[in-house]
């Protein structure tokens, strides 16, 4: 298979801190990787990378096919970052009006059905649940239909009920041939992507499938695995 995102090297410092230590990494294309790790491990800088919004100090990144940044390559992209990128005073329709004029098009009816928000396109954000919030910025990020996806901690203050219907959905893409690269700190949400990037203290530990992470550790159970290979790492 070809590899949607590649990684070599890549390294990043802000001051004294140690954002990415010589990260390497491939995803494939048209598969679901997920990079799973603590708050400050390296997820958040590593895909701000990705779309050039941060610039390594070493190492090499190509992103479908292109060595980044690259205007062109950004309007394949779809980032959906942690915080919200949406105008409150603007209704759900509107916002989504505004990603395809700055992206270049894109099917606004299907978006919106898709995060089951059709029936409120006319509804301000600002009266919005927090939940419908986290669909709308998905809608946003897919509304181009981007050959990569990329999401910040989409399921963060999300219920159960919507975590479930979020991952059948990115499913659902991943199988119509879009790559998804998703970052998490929520380890029961691991089997649901094809392979698993473990990071911690901007260093990838290990990847893999979920059977293979945990048989490198010896363990049972995700959680117990990253602990494993987090002490031999250090």
């Amino acid at each position: 298979m070809s590899a949607a995102i590649e990684a070599t090297g890549v390294r990043k410092r802000f001051g004294d801190v140690v954002a990415l230590d010589g990260i390497d990494l491939r995803v494939e294309a048209g598969t679901v990787y997920g990079l799973l790790g603590p708050n400050g491990a390296g997820k958040t800088t590593l895909i701000r990378s990705l779309v050039g919004l941060v610039r390594p100090d070493a190492g090499d990144l190509h992103v479908l096919d292109a060595r980044m940044p690259d205007r062109e390559v950004l309007r394949r992209i779809g980032y959906m970052t942690q915080a919200a990128a949406l105008y409150a005073d603007l209704s759900v329709e509107e916002n989504v009006r505004f990603f395809t004029r700055v992206l270049g098009g894109g099917d606004i009816e299907a978006a919106l059905r898709f995060v089951d928000l059709w029936e409120r396109r006319r509804s301000l954000v600002a009266t919005l649940s927090g939940g419908m919030k986290t669909r709308l910025s998905l809608a946003c990020a897919i509304v181009h239909r981007p050959r990569l996806l990329l999401l910040d901690e989409p399921t963060v203050g999300v219920d159960p009920q919507l975590r479930v219907q979020l991952w059948n959905g990115l499913r659902e893409m991943a199988a119509g041939g879009t790559t998804i690269l998703v970052s998490s700190h929520v380890m029961d949400e691991a089997e649901r992507a094809d392979r698993l990037g473990l990071i911690h203290a901007g260093r990838l530990l290990a990847e893999g499938t979920v059977g293979e992470l945990l048989a490198m550790a010896g363990t049972d159970r995700l959680e117990d695995a990253f602990l494993t290979l987090e002490a031999r790492a250090s």
